[in-house]
């Protein structure tokens, strides 16, 4: 009993969070069985573009999945498998019935398929919620790189799963019925690791430094097997062995976590083989506690917010300012990104590129996604830290790079959309790892999937004005009468410039939120990472 207890710590958590986050993007492959859908559906561009709707709704209106995290039995702790169960069972739920509609098994009237796009995006809330909250709760002085790993690993997940497609030779239909499979299988295999752990317990930063240079290894590698498809056509036995090579980075994180509790575990039985060195710990302990409480003395005399801001629950956090100018900063920074990302086919046609150029850049944008996720935590992390820089300065910052980014794109120049759209994939990703660390620190853990989650609404709410009512109108309006195509730099170069103030106005709706908070994160969470100790 005692091993298979010790098979369960934060490390092994972590470890099967992320290789659940490796396959959770179901809703990133959208692109790759729409043609199908389409096609076996009769439907028209309107009737897919509902369904899309649709899949974006259900991957990032998550209130479900944060009150499920944050639900827990009388006298009980929370249960992160109840919520992975739960995304497991929509994963098929939603997936299955599609690929029986497209098989021509089961035929579906347009309002059913939405439906199941809708269960099947809200599995990846499920999944991605859980994981989010068990490594915060796990890791809670190092949120922000434990976010990047698993937003950056869920933003990898569709490049992931495209490489198991084409390794396997999966056609666009029967990719649905995987879709249905994999995910469902890996998270009904890992979720018992899942779990929460002490958060008070020392651990040694390099194993947590570790899982994230396993990140880059991968993130880097996708990037250079995706070049090197595009450019030299990987033969179907040269695939095979990339794809295994991938298989092997994406499991080493189990080393990982065998070299962490090795490690751990001498370190809890050096005091009873060595009695002066346990005494030498308890005079540590004693000086780490007086430190704590000198911490804490800190927080309770400089925090000039009510005491009780750090556990409100959704309700409580919506009547707050700064959830409205999170929301609003957020609205603005992951609308306009996710309206580029839907039309970069289409800005690519626009602009002459070849359909080989824009599907590079399709695959790519994972790629500068993770980039993103992964750098934006691990250096807000590290400012915090060093020097009780708040995170809301670093959303501010990458909402005005995007605002470049979109400014590039909109001019049209040559390789103007390669230069635009790393920018704005990087930022975009930024963001998502941002926003839940500042929604922790600002209104706590005790409701921070719920909180989180409705954040996250904003999302599809800025997509749907900019990518609907302001990027698809001015296209149309740039059309020539009777076509559906539009070819110039003009078709969006109105609709990018319009997105780039908005970024600013986001950028400024964030510096805001920085001023705001600054003293907040200099007394209460600058002095709360000081309290922690690592090895």
């Amino acid at each position: 009993m005692a091993a298979r207890m010790r098979a369960r710590t934060r490390w092994s958590a972590l470890a099967a969070s992320a290789l659940i986050q490796c396959f959770a993007g179901g809703s990133y492959c959208f692109g790759v069985y729409s043609p199908a859908l389409k096609a076996s559906q009769g439907y028209d561009q309107s009737a897919l573009d509902a369904v899309a709707f649709f899949k974006d709704v259900g991957a990032n209106v998550g209130v479900l999945s944060g009150l499920l995290a944050a639900w827990a039995p009388a006298g009980g702790r929370r249960r992160p498998w109840i919520v992975l169960l739960t995304g497991a069972a929509l994963c098929a739920a939603g997936y299955l019935p599609m690929w029986l509609a497209v098989a021509g098994v089961a035929p579906a009237p347009l309002p059913l398929v939405c439906l199941y796009m809708l269960l099947a995006a809200q599995a990846q809330t499920f999944l991605n919620t859980a994981d989010v909250v068990t490594a915060v709760e796990n890791f809670p002085d190092r949120r922000g790189t434990v976010i990047g790993i698993m937003k950056g690993f869920l933003g990898l997940s569709g490049a992931i799963l495209v490489q198991v497609q084409r390794t396997l030779l999966i056609d666009p239909g029967n990719f649905i019925l995987m879709l249905a499979i994999l995910p469902t299988a890996i998270a009904l295999l890992l979720m018992y690791f899942v779990d929460v752990h002490s958060a008070h317990q020392r651990y040694n930063k390099k194993f947590l430094d570790a899982f994230s240079l396993m990140a880059v290894t991968v993130a880097v590698y996708l990037m250079v097997v995706i070049i090197c498809d595009q450019v030299f056509m990987i033969s179907s036995a040269g695939q095979s062995v990339c794809f295994a090579i991938l298989l092997l980075l994406i499991m080493s994180p189990a080393a990982i976590v065998v070299m962490a509790q090795k490690t751990e575990s001498k370190q809890r039985e050096e005091p009873t083989l060595d009695e002066r060195t346990g005494l030498l710990r308890g005079e540590t302990a004693q000086q780490d506690s007086e430190d704590g409480s000198s911490s804490a003395a800190l927080v309770g005399s400089g925090q000039d917010m009510p005491s009780d801001k750090e556990n409100l629950n959704v309700v409580q956090a919506m009547c707050k300012l700064d959830f409205w100018l999170l929301f609003l900063a957020m609205a603005c920074g992951m609308g306009s990104g996710l309206a580029t990302v839907n039309n970069i086919s289409q800005i690519g046609g626009s602009l002459g590129y070849t359909s080989r150029e824009t599907s590079t850049l399709v695959s790519l944008w994972s790629i500068w996604n993770f980039s993103g996720r992964f750098g934006a935590g691990y250096v807000s992390d590290h400012f915090l830290r060093s020097r009780g820089v708040g995170r809301p300065f670093f959303i501010a910052a990458t909402l005005l790079v995007m605002g470049v980014g979109h400014a590039i794109i909109s001019s049209g120049f040559h390789a103007s959309l390669y230069v635009g759209s790393v920018l704005v994939g990087l930022c975009y990703g930024s963001q998502w790892a941002l926003m839940p660390s500042i929604t922790s620190e600002i209104f706590g853990l005790n409701h921070f999937g719920t909180i989180f989650n409705t954040v996250a609404v904003a999302s599809p709410v800025g997509s749907y004005v900019l990518s609907v009512r302001v990027v698809g109108f001015i296209y149309d309006k740039e059309s020539p009468q009777g076509e559906l195509a539009c070819a110039g730099k003009h078709c969006f170069a109105l609709s990018f410039m319009i997105m780039a103030c908005v970024c600013l106005l986001g950028s400024a709706v964030a510096f805001v939120l920085f001023i705001r908070t600054r003293k907040f994160y200099r007394r209460v969470i600058y002095a709360r990472l000081l309290s922690f100790v690592d090895k």
